[in-house]
């Protein structure tokens, strides 16, 4: 079967060119996937920030059951919460948010699902 001939990569003048030429375009004319490698990143910053919450003893405490019900850290649990609350609320408001994506969930997560309805298995409290 002969090599398909592949068609030359544009340049770009802006980020927003490149965006509306592949929404519209196939990258089969323009890249040999064939030759593809995985691209490793090891030096990528994560897109989090850390904060300072102060919680109600009883509230913490009773987040820290849920979670340990779930077989989940509490923190990842209270982003699930968190998530979930706000895109309701923005949903309410007519908007939407794609960057708003559960912990764990934008390549399929791994481990147990922090979402309150899925896991039901029981633990001991954790000290």
């Amino acid at each position: 079967m002969p090599k398909k001939r592949l068609k030359p990569i544009p340049r770009f003048q802006t980020e927003a060119e490149e965006r509306q030429f592949w929404a519209t375009h196939d990258t089969v004319d323009y890249v040999d996937w064939s030759k593809a490698k995985r691209a490793v990143f090891p030096n990528l910053r994560p897109s989090t920030e850390t904060i300072s919450l102060r919680l109600p003893a009883p509230l913490l405490a009773d987040l820290k059951t849920l979670a340990n019900e779930r077989d989940v850290p509490y923190q990842s649990l209270l982003k699930v919460y968190l998530a979930e609350q706000v895109r309701r609320e923005q949903a309410a408001a007519g908007q939407h948010n794609p960057r708003l994506q559960l912990p764990g969930r934008k390549h399929g997560g791994r481990g147990p699902s922090p979402h309150p309805k899925a896991s039901r298995a029981r633990r001991t409290p954790r000290s």
